[in-house]
């Protein structure tokens, strides 16, 4: 298997598992199937991963497991990028591979996503999606905008960032224009970097980082009514849903039908600005020297067990469970249905670049791409969740969410590269503690105290093949594959080298 001269790698933030075609035999919780015609067109050339997980949770800890290879939700929550990564682009750089970054995802310019994008050649940043510092004024941006992102007028002077910072940001979007919305610009952008910039290189590695599907679901036509009947500029239904239950935010059923159209609405759009990318890869002729993964950092709750978005419920399978479609030049698998990891992607592309050194966490999916190596051999067990909630394991088959059993122990987050990101953080006290504490580290780390936080509070079993929506926990009837999972977790824990305090505040 001789290395691939270029990789193209997309993401599409929050996708769900279950939107895309090629997974569609299990229906989203929509009553219409949402159009995804440039997944399903890539789906025909690619493998499909079955079973695939997410790792880190949320957006740029599952960056730091696409981009270095580490599941850092064990020993660290959202942060920089650390000096002993093996980060892709500098890996690809100094390989004399070319690396460039194409994205609107601002997280990565904030505080605590220092270091993911400076090892690129060259990079492309799409100004303004979300809470974006982008625009000072106007102070008083629209009103319409305003309340559908849960924002009263007398709010939106406040001098910080909240939702009304991306109503100040789109002021003078048009409305009627898709080209004006981020999935356009973004992928556009990418569009015409590979149409223009890839002729005169030799070898290059592509990120296309797209933050769309993203919240807010603010949608030009025909996407924001092709899945509902409602006005969707009406200052009465929510663009932009909290982080919470259902019942929280106090949204009946005609606000929740209108979020999922505006979702489903976005998933169509971003799909179709995506499709461009494969016009310019069949154009140039490019599918025979091309590596191209597409995947998602995670998914999104539509009132799935009463939820909307992510992070504050259980680590469900809406959530955690994720598209994963890699094409691969040659005779390839059509779909694999063994375990796999988000983790793994780092080392499948520094595989078909044919970089140097192995990942810390990742195992390359090229064997099971090319038919090499039996899926059932890849992975038996795979680990994801946050850092300080409880910790989740999947076999593919069986989904074990595990709360901690004592939220007060005590718990450390490692980091050589100390950074208080955007969402707080403690300034690290103490003396440095040597790389053993963090079995992946090449010099001494920081040391910091750090919370527990439950997610619930009980054991939870799911069987996801009879029951991939997770509706019927069995942890209490199947006492017995409760306890292998247990175990498997445990193991997991062990192999990863997981700090001891992990094992005593989840009573393992």
């Amino acid at each position: 298997m001789s290395p691939v001269s270029n990789v193209l790698l997309v993401t599409i933030d929050s996708l769900r598992w279950d939107v895309p075609g090629a997974y569609r035999e299990t229906p989203v919780v929509t009553d219409y199937a949402i159009a995804t015609d440039a997944l399903d067109r890539f789906a025909e050339r690619a493998t499909v991963f079955d079973r695939h997980w997410t790792g880190s949770l949320p957006c740029m800890p599952q960056r730091r497991e696409f981009l270095a290879g580490v599941r850092e939700f064990l020993w660290r929550p959202w942060g920089p990028a650390e000096p002993f990564d093996d980060l892709l682009p500098a890996l690809a750089r100094d390989a004399g591979i070319y690396p460039h970054l194409v994205t609107d995802h601002y997280h990565y310019f904030e505080r605590g996503g220092e270091g993911y994008w400076t090892d690129f050649l060259s990079f492309d940043f799409v100004r303004g999606h979300e809470r974006d510092a982008l625009r000072t004024t106007p102070r008083h941006p629209d009103a319409q905008l305003l309340a559908q992102s849960g924002i009263r007028p007398d709010e939106a002077d406040a001098i910080r960032r909240d939702n009304a910072q991306y109503a100040r940001n789109v002021t003078d979007l048009d409305p009627t224009d898709e080209r004006d919305f981020f999935a356009a610009r973004t992928f556009g952008t990418a569009a015409e970097w590979l149409r223009e910039a890839t002729p005169e290189l030799d070898r290059w590695f592509c990120y296309v980082d797209s933050f769309d599907v993203h919240e807010p679901f603010h949608n030009p036509e025909p996407y924001a009514s092709m899945y509902t009947d409602e006005d969707p500029r009406d200052p009465n239904l929510r663009i932009w849903p909290e982080y919470a239950s259902v019942d929280a935010q106090d949204m009946d059923e005609r606000e929740l039908d209108f979020v999922r159209s505006q979702y489903a609405g976005k998933v169509t759009m971003t799909d179709s600005w995506f499709g461009g990318l494969l016009d310019v890869l069949d154009d140039r002729d490019l599918w025979d020297e091309t590596m191209v993964v597409v995947t998602t950092d995670h998914g999104y709750a539509l009132g799935d067990h009463g939820h909307l978005a992510k992070n504050h419920q259980p680590t469900y399978d809406e959530v955690a469970r994720t598209p994963l479609f890699v094409h691969y030049p040659g005779e390839t698998r059509d779909r694999v249905g063994g375990l796999t990891s988000a983790v793994d992607v780092h080392s499948t592309i520094r595989d078909a670049l044919g970089l140097p050194g192995e990942s810390p966490h990742g195992r390359s999916l090229l064997p099971l791409v090319t038919g090499e190596r039996d899926p059932a051999d890849h992975r038996d067990y795979a680990l994801y969740g946050y850092f300080g909630a409880g910790v989740n394991v999947t076999d593919g088959r069986y989904t074990y969410h595990h709360p901690p059993a004592d939220a007060d122990a005590p718990l450390h987050r490692y980091g050589a590269t100390y950074a208080s990101t955007a969402y707080g953080g403690d300034a690290p006290t103490g003396d440095a503690v040597t790389p053993s504490s963090l079995p992946y580290a090449s010099l001494p780390v920081w040391q910091v105290a750090a919370d527990t936080w439950v997610q619930h509070e009980d054991p939870m079993l799911f069987d996801v093949e009879p029951d991939p929506h997770q509706t019927s926990d069995i942890a209490a009837s199947a006492p017995d594959v409760r306890d292998r999972m247990v175990a498997l977790l445990r193991r997991g824990l062990e192999e990863a080298s997981a700090p001891d305090a992990q094992f005593a505040r989840l009573g393992l």
